[in-house]
């Protein structure tokens, strides 16, 4: 009998740890509901949304990614429910050169380890969606994707009603 392989999700022969902007997506385990306060409430801007305890865990690791990865950096995040959109953008150095830099899985995988460790659990499922940014339409289509996502939260893929 043929054991079952996980799909790949990653672009083979494609260097995750040069310069490029990255759209990445992280899902809670089961996606359970754990960063928003009032989830099932009617959200209608980014400004309308108050964030869980672990939500803000989540919001302070987003913030520190660069501090261990200065050549990485956050360009715009959304912090649903049970999931996190990132816009992360990897940076050559002045002369356009890569800097050193960890694979965007490495940037994810340590990110991910704090955040459980400071909650006390494990939080997430295994793995994350990521879409290499192609040019500046796919940036700022992306851009404006994570800036509407709350507000048409009940009409995400990721929604589950609350209980």
């Amino acid at each position: 009998m043929e054991k079952h392989r996980r799909k790949r999700n990653r672009l083979q022969e494609y260097c995750y740890s040069g310069p490029n902007a990255y759209f990445l997506t992280i899902c809670t385990d089961n996606r359970k509901n754990l960063f928003w306060n009032d989830v099932g409430a009617a959200v209608g801007r980014l400004e309308d949304v108050r964030l869980s305890g672990y939500g803000k865990i989540v919001e302070q690791a987003i913030l520190d990614i660069s501090i261990p990865y200065p050549a990485v950096s956050v360009d715009r995040y959304v912090i649903m429910p049970n999931h996190v959109h990132l816009l992360v953008q990897i940076h050559a150095d002045a002369d356009g050169r890569p800097m050193a830099a960890p694979t965007i899985s490495t940037v994810i995988n340590q990110t991910k380890g704090v955040i459980s460790k400071k909650v006390g659990c494990p939080v997430w499922q295994k793995g994350f969606y990521d879409h290499v940014i192609r040019n500046d339409n796919d940036y700022r289509d992306i851009w404006n994707y994570i800036e509407g996502n709350p507000g048409k939260w009940t009409e995400d893929k990721l929604y589950i009603p609350p209980r």
